[in-house]
């Protein structure tokens, strides 16, 4: 009898295991696609996205021209982004990639920043970039760079804080891949720096061992 209840309770065991594996990771797409659509018109909500009624697919809704055209490097860290993913090419949606190209003017960059939710190849089409990320603090924050040149190919980990700085004398191109559909991004200084409402200027004193009065001059620029 004890070997019966032991028996029940292994199959138990295994049964919860079971599905709380399978509760905790993504559902696979039970269909050749969901091109995404903004309206819940003859559609089901999947990924954050009403999908188009297969019929009215056409192969416009895989297709998204513009990538030949470089982006407005005209700001304040000389560099732009130019993002085609789920919200723009409704065809990616439940696909779980994304893609962006990047310019950069001499000495821009793309500042510090993250991907929760994706990594992140990159090759260079055009310059040469000074790359990098730094690992998480169970690692000792050891930062991993590299300089690139055309052709050249650098991958950077999900959600580590990572960069591109142009170190050429000529405006550099790069195209990435990212392994979301909606990576999500986390620019480091911007969020610290210019969150709403801003964060106790102490607070960040203490954790940046800066004075008070520097950080809300850094806070004023964000």
């Amino acid at each position: 009898m004890a070997m019966k209840s032991l028996s029940f309770l292994a199959v138990l065991c295994l049964l919860a295991l079971t599905l709380s594996l399978t509760i905790a990771s993504d559902p696979s797409p039970l269909q050749d696609f969901c091109v995404g659509v903004n309206t819940p018109a003859d559609g089901v909500f999947v990924n954050g996205k009403f999908c188009k009624d297969p019929r009215a697919v056409s192969a416009n809704d895989f297709f998204s021209p513009g990538l030949n055209r470089p982006g407005n490097t005209n700001n304040a860290v000389k560099s732009s982004v130019t993002t085609v993913n789920a919200n723009n090419l409704g065809g990616l949606n439940t696909l779980g990639i994304s893609l962006v190209r990047i310019d950069y003017e001499p000495n821009g960059q793309n500042p510090p920043h993250t991907h929760p939710r994706a990594s992140e190849i990159l090759v260079v089409q055009q310059g040469t970039l000074l790359v990098g990320f730094v690992s998480s603090n169970q690692d000792g924050n050891r930062l991993f760079t590299k300089t690139l040149n055309v052709g050249d190919v650098f991958v950077f980990p999900e959600g580590l804080i990572h960069f591109q700085f142009n170190i050429g004398r000529i405006p550099a191109v790069a195209f990435a891949a990212l392994s979301s559909q909606n990576a999500g991004v986390i620019t480091i200084a911007n969020t610290v720096f210019g969150s709403n409402p801003p964060i106790d200027p102490n607070v960040l004193a203490g954790a940046f061992q800066l004075d008070p009065n520097v950080v809300r001059d850094l806070q004023n620029k964000f």
